[in-house]
């Protein structure tokens, strides 16, 4: 199995402007090589005799057209972008991707940049990058913790965020299924909580709701310095401090909202053998704006990719319930499936009176809590 341990690094001034370099490389390989491929690509599909550009052809050409500066670079910068552009290319023909599309141009203000490498390594507990030829001041980078992880370090991810560095060290381990306990549950994933057979997990808790309220203010301050200096404000001591306060609050939202996910996952594959889940389809489930927001800050996406390498890691099943399995409308005790005017929808239903969070069985007559009833529903899958 292949864990990731995410840590912070500390360069010297000297190593900040490589690191600096390799982020700006990166971007440059991946732009040039995606021009090679569209013009490779075009000119196959005018003339069907020129072979398809691939990931191999492009690299060579990206190779044999190198200029002087490029040798005192890392080469695996240029390796591994060719390589995750020919990903990316392949899954430009695979429509059933979540995000299908042509890969696009990088730009150099998105705020986070990076690049990768497989040659680096873990010396005395400092990172060590691969040093090209005709270097001589190379550094080795202190990180924020030692990493409790050991076995072969593969492909590094190296970025920048907000002037802070990170690095993602995949390390190849051997891990040990968790014991069996013979335990079952189900999970209904909703906006603000997650109803499982034990409980209920909030995933908006106070705390966040506090910090989304001071995120919305510093974003209204820096739209309106915007509005009325136009690129000037950009500039400005005031208009700087604000986006550090905004750039501070989201990174705080960020680790509490992963860390509940973190939590909750781990728990669920230690304390049960199945786990099942709705396989939902969140983009067909953005309605409205504000249905969009609430489904983002709820990380719907995230807890199931979580939930499914964790289940692969400890050797647990989990089953993934029909996008059609009528969890919600469907009554756990007699089986009766609400259809028409007697659906329920995200306001109740008027017909009949009854709230959103309420469930109530117009054949047998049985009430239960809409949440819990559909976490009864799944659980009947197993």
């Amino acid at each position: 199995m292949i864990r990731t341990q995410k840590v912070r690094i500390y360069p010297n001034s000297h190593m900040t402007k490589i690191l600096d370099d390799l982020c700006d490389y990166r971007r440059y390989c991946w732009n040039m090589g995606l021009e090679t491929w569209n013009d490779m690509y075009d000119l196959h599909t005018i003339e069907p005799t020129n072979s398809c550009p691939n990931t191999y052809v492009v690299r060579n050409e990206m190779v044999r057209n190198k200029y002087d500066w490029q040798y005192k670079l890392s080469a695996r910068t240029l390796q591994l972008a060719i390589d995750d552009l020919g990903k990316a290319w392949k899954n430009f023909f695979d429509k059933s991707q979540p995000d299908w599309g042509k890969p696009r141009f990088k730009s150099k203000k998105i705020p986070r940049q990076g690049f990768k490498t497989d040659r680096a390594k873990i010396i005395s507990g400092k990172l060590r990058l691969d040093k090209p030829c005709d270097v001589k001041n190379w550094y080795d980078i202190r990180i924020s913790k030692n990493s409790d992880l050991t076995g072969e370090l593969k492909v590094v991810s190296v970025y920048r965020e907000n002037g802070k560095y990170w690095a993602s060290l995949p390390f190849e381990v051997d891990l040990k299924s968790k014991a069996k306990c013979g335990r079952s549950t189900a999970v209904d994933l909703n906006v603000g909580h997650i109803n499982y057979t034990d409980g209920i997990v909030n995933t908006l808790p106070k705390k966040l709701g506090i910090l989304y309220e001071r995120i919305k203010i510093y974003q209204k301050g820096l739209a309106r310095k915007r509005f009325l200096n136009g690129k000037i404000a950009t500039k400005s001591n005031n208009y700087k401090a604000m986006r550090i306060k905004l750039q501070r609050d989201y990174g705080r939202v960020f680790n509490i909202q992963h860390d509940i996910i973190q939590k909750f996952t781990t728990k669920l594959v230690t304390t049960y053998d199945k786990v099942v889940i709705e396989n939902l389809s969140v983009k067909d489930m953005k309605m409205t704006h504000v249905a969009s927001k609430g489904l983002h800050r709820s990380m719907f996406g995230y807890f199931r990719q979580n939930l499914m390498y964790k289940c692969n890691w400890y050797d647990k099943e989990l089953i993934l319930a029909d996008k059609t399995y009528p969890s919600t409308q469907r009554c756990s005790k007699c089986g009766y499936i609400k259809r028409g005017e007697d659906r329920i929808t995200l306001g109740g239903n008027s017909s009949h009176g009854t709230r959103h969070n309420e469930y109530v069985c117009y054949k047998c007559g049985f009430v239960l809590d809409r949440d819990e009833n559909a976490v009864l529903n799944l659980l009947a899958l197993i």
